[in-house]
């Protein structure tokens, strides 16, 4: 080979740009495909949970109608109707919230109400509280400014939290759930420019060495899905991470051995809602 063509096949940097570009492209396109999938468990998770509810709101409105065709008199009947019209509102907030996600498939970003996220979510989680008698505790503000958020992954981020919180509590304990507006601490105005969520157990805490690993993914403290076929995998709070980070929050861990762990997330106020304030 003459050094004319030898110097005709080395490669350029254009072509070596040009392959940065395209492995640049197919790791993006990899992370798109593995939001998808994301999206797709946690909408499958989500059906799941529903199933269990709809089961215990079903079971409610059988027992109570038969109550009210056993008893002809009308106190037993108007309470039999009361808890199965109670039964049938907690189902179509079920539906709502399983509805809501499977229309938004885009996982596009609009104003978003975190505290509606933090309701809405505890009603697909009171079974399974209430199951391992776990407290819920809600200290919510009054007229919170929107966020410009996934409401899907929100929501996503909120059931991995609760989950992993009900996972450290075992048997009883209390989860404490916070949504605030704070301050950024270089911010110019004394307008909240945040609005801060948090996630607080009272479980076994996390201890000191193992703290600044927890987001890493695949690394977990758990031997595996626990009775519920939850957690394990060592994805859930690297998800969780990514979710944060994608809506440029940021976020803090809190944790002593025996006393429990606390997670708290800020995210930026919606810009429209800003330039009002």
């Amino acid at each position: 080979m003459n050094s004319n063509s030898a110097a005709a096949s080395a490669p350029t940097p254009e072509d070596a740009r040009e392959a940065n570009m395209t492995a640049d492209a197919q790791i993006q396109a990899m992370k798109e495909q593995i939001r998808h999938l994301q999206s797709l468990a946690s909408l499958g998770e989500l059906t799941g949970t529903a199933t269990h509810e709809f089961n215990n709101v079903l079971m409610t409105v059988i027992n109570y109608a038969k109550l009210g065709l056993r008893n002809q008199d009308t106190a037993s009947r108007d309470k039999a109707l009361t808890k199965i019209l109670e039964a049938s509102e907690r189902a179509a907030k079920i539906t709502n919230t399983i509805l809501a996600q499977a229309r938004n498939r885009t996982d596009a970003k609009e104003p978003t109400d975190v505290a509606a996220l933090v309701r809405d979510t505890l009603v697909l989680m009171q079974r399974e509280m209430q199951k391992y008698r776990i407290s819920v505790e809600l200290d919510i503000a009054d007229e919170l400014p929107m966020i410009s958020a996934s409401g899907n992954q929100i929501q996503r981020l909120l059931l991995n939290l609760m989950t992993n919180a009900r996972q450290a509590m075992g048997e009883g304990g209390t989860l404490l759930i916070r949504v605030i507006t704070s301050r950024a601490a270089d911010a110019t105005s004394s307008q909240p420019t945040h609005v801060e969520l948090t996630v607080r157990d009272s479980g076994s805490g996390i201890p000191e060495d193992v703290l600044p690993r927890i987001f890493d993914p695949y690394f977990s403290t758990k031997a595996g899905p626990d009775e519920s076929g939850k957690g394990g995998t060592g994805l859930g709070l690297a998800a969780c991470k990514d979710i944060i980070d994608e809506h440029g929050g940021r976020v803090r861990v809190e944790s002593s051995v025996g006393r429990g762990t606390a997670f708290v997330i800020s995210f930026p106020i919606a810009a429209a809602k800003q330039a009002a304030a």
